[in-house]
């Protein structure tokens, strides 16, 4: 069930993208010929008025073709279907249309983002807390979680209340500063004893009692460790709160993105890290499955990523069109189709890499 939820989500956010452009294009007076979800060949098409609707077999995006796109084509064009055609338009409307789309994805994903923090989605907060670089969740002094085979396994349990960490407080900085004064008998190695135990007071079931946990050094951590972590909920936000948390991810989200792919042209880890459409929808199945604030949380995330590759500004992308129509406002006559693509061909050869890349990656990840 979740897989099916998964890809009716990301189809979704397709859509809707492609329905800002066709929107916008309607209502500027534009032709639209199609409207697509999925790319050739076509699986079904139905024709209502003068725009053909369709679904094609390869599920790698969706399009809307608008008349007269190609400045080439509009010769052979009838002087009414013409005069209607997109090149045939002021600046300002071809911009217009072509923001809509990324557009609509910015705006899911704020709507997403604000919503997760407005009712309070602890798995949600915490993962928009870590997008954001801002804090939107509050440390709790029960016992969220204990780990097997650690020594708090012994003494706590899930649900426990934290009075106090060796009569100091009970925080998760309290019991760093504890377990720090407890080592282990002669060289700290990894997994030794601490030699003195760290008082607990705890409250369980309404009772209050004395516990004794003696900590194991970890090397990675270097220092001894309990085993168990603290719970946290939502920090209480009205409207305002919820918008400036969700903006602050959203701004976490596009510089996190644009330097994700500059790493991943330069560094052979990071593009070992790049995922396709496989590995994508494997990803959001697993946030679906964690919990719908997990699932709202990844599609907000992927709406907003898909509108800021959507913005890089080489042709066939939304950003080549922008960037096109603004470049011949400027020079005050029309640029050539192949002169655009002569501009976009290394940007198109960057992204091209990395898609093969995220497929490779994937492939190798299904096949072990």
């Amino acid at each position: 069930m979740t897989w099916v939820l998964t890809i009716l989500g990301i189809v979704m956010l397709v859509i809707l993208h492609e329905l800002g452009h066709f929107t916008a294009a309607k209502l500027v007076g534009m032709r639209v010929e199609r409207f697509s979800l999925f790319f050739p060949p076509t699986l079904l098409k139905v024709k209502r008025g003068e725009t053909e609707y369709a679904i094609g077999a390869l599920p790698f995006g969706g399009y809307v073709k608008i008349t007269g796109m190609n400045p080439e084509e509009i010769g052979d064009l009838h002087p009414d279907i013409s005069r209607r055609a997109y090149y045939n338009q002021p600046t300002w409307k071809r911009v217009v249309v072509i923001l809509a789309g990324p557009a609509v994805n910015i705006l899911i994903a704020f709507v997403l983002f604000a919503g997760v923090l407005l009712v309070g989605n602890l798995n949600g907060a915490v993962v928009l807390s870590n997008l954001s670089g801002h804090s939107t969740t509050q440390i709790t002094d029960k016992v969220a979680h204990v780990k097997d085979g650690t020594p708090a396994a012994a003494a706590l349990r899930k649900g426990d209340r934290i009075v106090s960490v060796e009569a100091g407080r009970a925080t998760p900085q309290g019991v760093v500063e504890a377990t720090r004064k407890h080592l282990c008998e002669g060289k700290q190695v990894d997994n030794c004893r601490a030699k003195t135990p760290v008082k607990l007071t705890v409250e369980r079931d309404g009772h209050v009692r004395s516990l004794s946990v003696y900590p194991r050094y970890n090397a990675e951590a270097k220092r001894a460790l309990m085993g168990f972590e603290f719970g946290a909920r939502p920090i209480p936000v009205g409207l305002g709160g919820a918008t400036s948390g969700a903006l602050a991810a959203m701004w976490g989200t596009l510089k996190e993105t644009v330097s994700g792919l500059g790493r991943a042209l330069t560094s052979s880890k990071a593009r070992g890290e790049v995922h396709s459409v496989i590995g994508i929808t494997e990803a959001a199945q697993e946030s679906v499955a964690a919990g719908a604030g997990f699932g709202l949380v990844f599609l907000g995330f992927f709406s907003l990523a898909l509108a800021i590759l959507n913005l890089f500004p080489f042709l066939p992308l939304d950003g080549g069109h922008i960037v096109w129509s603004l470049a011949e406002k400027l020079r005050g006559k029309r640029i050539s189709v192949g002169a655009m693509y002569r501009y976009s061909s290394v940007g198109i050869l960057l992204m091209l890499f990395l898609v093969i890349n995220g497929f490779s990656n994937d492939i190798g990840h299904l096949g072990g």
